[in-house]
């Protein structure tokens, strides 16, 4: 049996993922009345639109993260291409191999929080601590991960000012990480309140918007890789 928390609303609002059980059908509010339907006491039409505010401020958000790297994957692969037809200045890296393992910790990290996201639609909280509880984790495993391989590297004397290659690498994988740290800070916040027994609307929203964030930096993630280490112009 599920833990029960307050400042939880079993019931559904109209137009948030519940039904409506008034015949007349229609949205939260009935045409020209004003009035809500179903809602818990004290929700407002604020509440019920808000969700949607913050996915659409979640989709803009990534369409621009998109542009920046969709910006430097065109100035890589065109230095690449350079590198070897001119001056001949790119040079192979080898791959740390606590990549494969990160690549693996932030596929299952993807994994947990949509887990999570599921559980706490079905109000399973107990369940929904433990996997977002994972979640959070296995992103401070990936940080953790990334910092290892920047320090294997600069061991073989290859720094950001080394080479073309060597540029592009500490570059989009430290703005990718920071990228990541954003996500993992939403998700210690979602934590600390679940750990705490309070989810609220707004918590829950952010826990939907964060997984489709999450989810994002992971094909990120294995986009950056197979560009790195396998990309050959």
């Amino acid at each position: 049996m599920g833990t029960t928390i307050t400042t939880d609303a079993n019931v559904k609002p109209s137009g948030i993922g519940g039904e409506s059980k008034s015949s007349g059908g229609g949205g939260p509010f009935d045409p020209g009345s004003g009035e809500p339907k179903n809602w818990p006491p004290g929700f407002t039409r604020e509440d019920a639109i808000e969700p949607d505010k913050y996915r659409i401020g979640m989709w803009v958000g990534l369409a621009s993260i998109l542009m920046l790297f969709s910006a430097l994957t065109s100035a890589y692969i065109l230095r690449q291409t350079r590198g070897i037809s001119e001056i001949n200045d790119w040079f192979p890296l080898q791959m740390p191999r606590v990549l494969w393992l990160n690549t693996f910790m932030l596929f299952l990290s993807s994994v947990s929080i949509e887990l999570a996201r599921r559980a706490l639609k079905r109000n399973d909280y107990e369940r929904f601590r433990g996997w977002i509880s994972l979640t959070t984790l296995l992103g401070l495993a990936f940080i953790g991960g990334q910092i290892i391989a920047w320090r294997q590297l600069t061991s073989q004397g290859i720094y950001v000012g080394s080479h073309p290659h060597s540029s592009f690498f500490y570059l989009l994988t430290s703005l990718h990480a920071l990228h990541l740290l954003g996500g993992i800070i939403a998700l210690a916040y979602v934590t600390i309140a679940a750990l705490r027994l309070r989810i609220s609307l707004r918590r829950r929203t952010v826990v939907g918007v964060t997984a489709l964030y999450w989810h994002f930096m992971d094909g990120l993630w294995v986009y950056l890789f197979l560009l790195l280490f396998f990309w050959r112009s």
